[in-house]
């Protein structure tokens, strides 16, 4: 009872921080880095597809970003085949012959939850890389091109919908961590929980310039 109380303890942490931030995402998107960081991709390419002479440049960037997401799918998938590992004899020797899952222990239930956390980073980073990819072949494209002006709404939407994913692939990651805690130690699970919601607390949070200015202390001097 106590692994199950601590199991699921970790997870209400996890899920009510995520409810918070959808919350706040619909009440205030503007203060969410997420939502900064998709505006600020499609105000590059904006910014690239009206500068001539910019190609190779955005192909580079976006080369870059693709190797990002991919290395985020290789992590994610390497972690998948050693959790299906690790957690397939445990499913095996607890469900095979037991009806109605009377062997269905905390351990199995955060086995399967880090499973699902893991795919979830494997789904969502190889469609950034599939989203980041059409987009080269957009920003390649000479700026002054019918095919760039056609192609150009479509590219916005692309390098916006790869940066979510992207995120989410890393994000799932992240929150493996406690996933992990908990299967070492009960225990571990809470406190790591609100170690990773403390982190990212400050990696949602986005304050623009303006608000930064507004926000500093007024005044003279204060240093030696």
């Amino acid at each position: 009872m106590a692994a199950w109380l601590a199991a699921l303890a970790t997870v209400a942490i996890l899920a009510s921080y995520e409810l918070a931030l959808a919350v706040g995402h619909r009440r205030r998107p503007e203060h969410l880095a997420r939502t900064a960081h998709a505006a600020l991709r499609e105000a590059w390419f904006d910014a690239v597809s009206a500068q001539r002479g910019s190609e190779i440049l955005a192909v580079q960037t976006l080369r870059n970003s693709l190797m990002s997401a991919t290395m985020s799918a290789s992590t994610a998938v390497l972690g998948l085949m050693g959790t299906v590992t690790l957690a397939a004899p445990t499913l095996r020797a607890s469900l095979g012959d037991a009806p109605g899952m009377p062997g269905f222990t905390a351990r199995l239930a955060l086995e399967l939850a880090l499973m699902m956390l893991l795919f979830a980073s494997l789904a969502s980073s190889v469609m950034a890389v599939r989203y980041f990819s059409h987009a080269g072949f957009i920003v390649a494209m000479p700026v002054d091109s019918e095919a760039r002006r056609r192609w150009s709404d479509a590219g916005k939407f692309y390098v916006r919908r790869a940066g979510i994913l992207y995120s989410w692939g890393l994000r799932h990651l992240v929150l493996v961590a406690p996933i992990l805690a908990s299967m070492v130690h009960p225990a571990a699970g809470p406190v790591a929980a609100l170690g990773v919601v403390a982190v990212l607390v400050g990696f949602d949070r986005f304050r623009n310039n303006e608000e930064r200015d507004a926000a500093a202390p007024r005044g003279g001097n204060h240093g030696g």
